[in-house]
């Protein structure tokens, strides 16, 4: 046999065994094949395995030696190399490097006006430059297995705190938490309301990204500027029962009187069919904005759908600063966005179709629907038009809790 076919013949046998071998049987497998082959057989064998001559003639020595030699694996024994094996690592040498990384990264040293590190970001490339400066020799990679080995990673912020919280903030939550249950039992439908979520409607980047051709990504409007013609969406109505939503794209000013018009659209839409036997409807709202426990017109419009729909209309609004607990936020909003991530939102006609493609494997469906009315903003509401309203406040936190009932036929 040719010395080309030997090294094809044993290349191949290399190339099968390779992902099932460890360092040591690489090496002893390598040394066997040499052995074999007889004269010429360890560079025949380096050259079809890349292995180098001297790993082979290592391996040799430890098939030759047996199971006495020094390099051997105990049987059962999951080490592969001896103990001690390999170079030290840094932090083993360099005794001061692990402090020193340490105060670099404590929030609190990292105030101390002496910080090296005080105006800049914490990249692993600025802690090795702040880290030579110490008198450490490394670089920005060893630096960011330091930081892995100490149980760092890469966060982002979070948005966990709420501010200057309620004092009855915790009691407010359990009121909310009774009465929706008790509306569920019942068989009464229960709404989450927002009208916060707006984007601006045409070709803009949208955050996020989608699958596209390499190297033609989809071509936006370079600044953000919003096209009045266009205005923004203000969605919309999530029921907490049914997993089911409402969306109500506006063209107009987020006011009181948009948000109690997607509540009536949803409920003629949607809500009636499903809850033919109703008569009282629970709404979930936040404190502040167009929905908000202080907004006159809020309450006015509510009382012309209690009269209406002949609907007695209770209400509990979370305390102030604790918008994200709102249901629609993480049930609906946050699945549209995901739903229409990194797709421009060109016009309206596409705002309504992507919204009302948004599912979830949990069962979410979502419906949406142009809303062409204009709505003013800064409208007045008089006293005597507030003595209308059939205002009903609770014996908790009248200000948050209250119930609206439809005037006497």
């Amino acid at each position: 046999m040719s010395n080309a076919a030997v090294i094809s013949n044993v290349r191949k046998k290399y190339q099968a065994l390779a992902p099932f071998l460890h360092e040591k049987a690489r090496r002893c497998w390598a040394a066997c094949e040499a052995l074999a082959l007889g004269r010429g057989g360890i560079s025949a064998v380096a050259v079809a395995t890349a292995l180098s001559r001297l790993t082979i003639r290592r391996g040799i020595a430890e098939v030759q030696a047996g199971d006495d030699s020094p390099g051997d694996t105990p049987p059962g024994h999951p080490r592969i190399r001896r103990p001690g094996g390999g170079r030290d690592s840094i932090a083993a040498t360099d005794r001061t490097l692990l402090r020193d990384l340490k105060r670099l990264i404590d929030p609190a040293t990292r105030g101390d006006p002496m910080s090296p590190l005080l105006w800049t970001c914490k990249s692993t490339r600025n802690l090795a430059d702040a880290l030579t400066g110490l008198g450490h020799d490394l670089s920005h990679q060893t630096v960011s297995r330091l930081l892995v080995d100490l149980g760092y990673s890469l966060q982002a912020n979070r948005k966990t705190e709420e501010g200057n919280d309620h004092p009855d903030r915790d009691a407010q939550f359990e009121h909310i938490n009774r009465k929706v249950r008790s509306f569920q039992r019942r068989g009464q439908p229960v709404v989450s309301v927002d009208t916060k979520k707006k984007e601006i409607v045409g070709n803009y980047k949208n955050p996020g990204r989608e699958w596209e051709p390499r190297g033609r990504p989809r071509r936006v409007k370079s600044k953000d500027f919003p096209d009045k013609q266009k205005g923004k969406v203000a969605p919309g109505v999530y029921d907490q029962t049914t997993n089911e939503g409402w969306v109500n794209v506006g063209i107009s000013h987020d006011t009181a009187e948009f948000a109690v018009e997607s509540i009536r659209r949803w409920w003629y839409r949607m809500g009636r069919s499903v809850y033919p036997e109703a008569t009282e409807l629970l709404i979930t709202a936040d404190s502040g904005g167009s929905n908000g426990s202080r907004n006159r017109l809020w309450k006015v419009r509510l009382q012309d759908l209690a009269d209406e729909a002949d609907l007695k209309i209770a209400v509990c609004h979370f305390p102030p600063g604790t918008s994200k607990w709102n249901k629609i936020e993480h049930r609906m909003f946050c699945h549209i966005t995901e739903n229409w991530r990194g797709r421009p939102l060109v016009d309206h006609e596409v705002v309504v179709n992507l919204i009302g493609s948004t599912q979830t494997r949990m069962g979410l469906r979502v419906e949406a629907e142009l809303d062409t009315n204009k709505y003013e903003k800064g409208i007045k509401v008089t006293d005597r038009e507030m003595e209308s309203v059939q205002l009903k406040r609770d014996k908790f936190h009248g200000d948050w809790n209250y119930a609206i009932e439809p005037h006497p036929k």
